[in-house]
């Protein structure tokens, strides 16, 4: 497998437990689909591996793109049988979807590209040489600064009406000092909240201020802190437009 510059211990996981194949299409499989589907030209290797989905480094005619493929079946960490799921076309839709309203809102987030069935293609957030590191793993020269940029990245998301419900180091990458935000895939839209406004605001809610938690842990080990009521209450009083949380 042609993984070893991209290979992280997601993916050394699943090889090494069997798993890169199990139940699914193996590794070549997903090449040619990514490729016969033409969201790509090429397929260099696999970038990481969690337990919804898996991430390759592709071109399209020497650009690079990450594609990602959810999987149709899950397994765990912890092992146990997979699970088939029935919700990876929609999980790779709703993704496609955030991307895009968020992108096109000017928040910090891969460009979309394409989507087709259960896999989509977006930018490849280059870290020099390799892909870009996850916050989590990142030791910032200033630290400062780059607390700085990942709440001016959380306001920008929640301005473009998406909320991510899944708010951590964890899925935000560093790219030549600045924070992309990653892993949307059951993001909250709140630009129109539906027939359910008090329910999604509700959710949106608590979903903003768990992830500002886990940020503000974060930043905290370089002795920094901020109020995260600062960036929800503003976000919030413009979700609520019509006044149904008050």
């Amino acid at each position: 497998m042609p993984n070893d510059p991209y290979l992280d211990a997601s993916v050394a996981w699943r090889i090494r437990t069997g798993n890169i194949d199990f139940h699914e299409s193996g590794y070549r499989q997903t090449v040619q689909s990514i490729l016969e589907n033409g969201l790509a030209t090429g397929v260099d290797g696999m970038i990481s591996s969690g337990k919804e989905a898996d991430v390759y480094l592709a071109n399209y005619k020497g650009a690079p793109l990450a594609v990602k493929v959810y999987r149709l079946y899950q397994t765990s960490h912890r092992g146990g049988r997979p699970i088939k799921l029935n919700s990876a076309g929609w999980m790779a839709a709703h993704e496609h979807d955030m991307l895009l309203q968020a992108w096109k809102g000017g928040a910090p987030v891969p460009t979309p590209a394409a989507r087709v069935e259960n896999m989509l293609s977006m930018r490849y957030i280059d870290g020099g040489g390799g892909p870009a590191p996850r916050l989590q793993d990142h030791r910032p020269p200033d630290p400062a600064r780059m607390m700085e940029r990942v709440l001016q990245g959380v306001t920008a998301l929640g301005r473009a009406g998406v909320v991510h419900t899944d708010l951590s180091p964890y899925n935000i990458l560093v790219a030549e000092g600045d924070p992309w935000f990653i892993d949307l895939s059951e993001a909250i839209r709140v630009d129109r909240t539906g027939d359910s406004p008090y329910t999604r605001l509700t959710e949106a809610e608590r979903a903003l201020r768990d992830g500002l938690g886990a940020l503000e842990r974060y930043f905290r080990r370089f002795g920094l802190e901020f109020d995260p009521e600062t960036i929800a209450a503003p976000l919030m009083r413009e979700w609520d437009r019509f006044g149904v949380m008050r």
